[in-house]
């Protein structure tokens, strides 16, 4: 395979996502999604080869999955054909942003996914690594195949994405901190995520103590408010850009992360980044599902620039 600019590691999911409630008789289109995939497909439209590290059912659902994962440009040469079940979740969105999941994914054939599938040789040599706090609750062997990739990354990037249906919130911390030393940048929710590992109610005492950990930058994300981007120390706010369409928010903090990592691993600067991760999840919420509207760089960079930021 052609050595990937990014790697992203996690499980894949099966999507069956309505705009009406969910109950007997709803109308529901099929997609694939989750966090991992999300990222990945952020990354590939950023600019960056992309690669996935995942577990995929070795059926016939598993063939029109990596049909989707190809189509939308991610290298598949390091997802493993397995035996076992999909992983699926059903979704009802609205453009509010209310959104009910209902998940079938205990003991699937992405939860499997362990350190021995992690390719030692070519995380240290790829640009970025991203990982997500779910591909750490889903299993202990994920959560040990995370910590693997991030201890021989050279550029790790970890979203917390905690999900008190799969983990505690003390859980949820204790992936945090075995990762924190290892991560160049974090991607925390305010307060939510932000306060997993401290009791804090001021975001930039929040972003202090996550660095304290080890981590070197964070880009603390605050709905409305914008991000709070601490790079060593350094302040930015970088403000919201409202979006053209909403029609389901469910994928736009993976859309940031996935952007945001693609840049870092291009040489692009955090700030820059971070800018282009913002407008890349304002449009990525136009489409039903988390991959539903999948924006290009020329795009993301086109809504970028309708903003300023300040330090």
């Amino acid at each position: 395979m052609v050595m990937p600019d990014v790697l992203v590691l996690g499980e894949i999911l099966v999507e069956l996502s309505s705009t009406e409630p969910l109950d007997a008789g709803t109308n529901l289109t099929l997609n694939f999604s989750g966090d991992a995939l999300n990222a990945a497909a952020a990354s590939a439209a950023a600019g960056a080869r992309t690669a996935l590290l995942a577990r995929v059912p070795d059926d016939e659902l598993g063939d029109r999955l990596l049909d989707r994962v190809v189509a939308l440009g991610i290298d598949t040469t390091l997802v493993r054909r397995v035996k076992g079940q999909h992983g699926l979740y059903l979704q009802h969105a609205d453009p509010s942003g209310a959104r009910e999941f209902t998940y079938v994914r205990r003991g699937s054939a992405g939860s499997g996914l362990g350190p021995g599938d992690v390719p030692l040789d070519l995380v240290s040599e790829v640009g970025a690594v991203l990982a997500s706090g779910i591909a750490c609750a889903i299993s202990p062997l994920s959560a040990k195949a995370v910590r693997v990739a991030a201890q021989h990354s050279k550029c790790f990037v970890y979203d917390p994405n905690w999900r008190p249906r799969l983990v505690s919130a003390a859980g949820a911390a204790d992936h945090l901190r075995a990762v924190a030393p290892y991560t160049r940048l974090i991607t925390p929710g305010w307060p939510r995520e932000a306060q997993l590992v401290a009791d804090i109610d001021d975001p930039a005492t929040a972003c202090t103590t996550l660095r304290s950990l080890g981590i070197q930058a964070v880009a603390l994300t605050r709905g409305e408010n914008g991000i709070l981007l601490d790079d060593a120390g350094r302040l930015t706010e970088v403000p919201v850009i409202p979006a053209p369409a909403v029609v389901d928010q469910t994928g736009a903090g993976d859309s940031f992360a996935g952007t945001v990592t693609a840049r870092l691993a291009l040489g692009d600067d955090l700030l820059t980044a971070v800018r282009l991760g913002v407008a890349a999840a304002s449009l990525s919420v136009g489409g039903l599902g988390g991959t539903g509207h999948v924006p290009t760089l020329a795009q993301t960079q086109a809504h970028a620039a309708t903003t300023e930021v300040s330090a």
